[in-house]
C-alpha cells in the first residue's frame, strides 16, 4: 500500500486573524514543517495544499498544489487536490496544525483498513482518527480511487468531511493521546 500525505494547509487562516497557519511560528519553526518531520518517515510521498504562500511552502521541498479554485472551499478541497496529484492508490490527509501527529498514525489506519477490507470484503474503505474528545476526520486514509466522488460531491456545494466520509465504508482507529491531535488554531505563545 503506497501512501501519498497530503498536508492541509489551504485555509484563509479565519481563527488566526488571517494568518497562513502552516506558516505560523510555534517552538521556533513553521507549523507545517513538524507535521512534515513528524509524517514524512511514515509515507511514501508528501504534498502540501496551500493556496496562499505558496512560494513560501516550496522550501520544504515537497510539491505545493492548490485548490481546484479559489473560493477556500476547506479540506475536502484540499483532499480533493491532493487527489488529483497523487500517483499512488492512496491518500492520507492530515492539517497542517497539528504539530504532534502521532509517529504510529498511518501504521494504525492502514492495519485498520487491512483488518477491515479482510472481513467486508471492500477495498473503497476510509479509516478516520478518533480519541476521547471526538472524531478527526481530516486525520483520515483513503482510496484515491474515491475521487470522482469527491469531485461529485464538492460541485453539489458540499463542504463537510465528515458528510462525505459517512457515504463510504469507513472505520475509526482510536488513539490514547488526546494531544496528538490539538490543533493549534491561535498564535502561539
Amino acid at each position: 500500500m503506497q501512501i501519498t500525505a497530503v498536508i492541509l494547509a489551504g485555509g484563509r487562516g479565519t481563527r488566526m486573524g488571517g494568518a497562513d497557519k502552516g506558516l505560523v511560528n510555534y517552538q521556533d519553526k513553521p507549523l507545517v514543517a513538524h507535521v512534515l518531520e513528524r509524517i514524512q518517515p511514515q509515507v511514501d510521498h508528501v504534498i502540501i495544499n496551500a493556496n496562499r504562500h505558496v512560494e513560501q511552502y516550496q522550501e520544504f521541498g515537497v510539491p505545493v498544489v492548490t485548490d481546484a479554485n479559489n473560493q477556500f472551499d476547506g479540506p475536502l478541497a484540499g483532499m480533493q487536490a491532493g487527489m488529483h496529484h497523487a500517483t499512488t492508490d492512496w491518500i492520507l490527509s492530515v492539517p497542517c496544525d497539528s504539530p504532534l501527529l502521532p509517529l504510529d498514525l498511518v501504521s494504525r489506519l492502514r492495519r485498520a483498513i487491512s483488518e477491515a477490507s479482510a472481513i467486508n470484503h471492500t477495498h473503497a474503505l476510509l479509516a478516520i482518527a478518533r480519541s476521547a474528545s471526538g472524531t478527526h476526520p481530516v486525520f483520515c486514509l483513503m482510496p484515491r480511487q474515491l475521487s470522482v466522488d469527491l469531485d461529485a460531491f464538492l460541485q453539489q456545494g458540499q463542504r463537510k468531511v465528515s458528510a462525505w466520509q459517512a457515504q463510504h465504508p469507513h472505520v475509526f482507529v482510536s488513539f490514547e493521546d488526546e494531544q496528538a491531535f490539538t490543533n493549534i488554531n491561535h498564535h502561539p505563545s
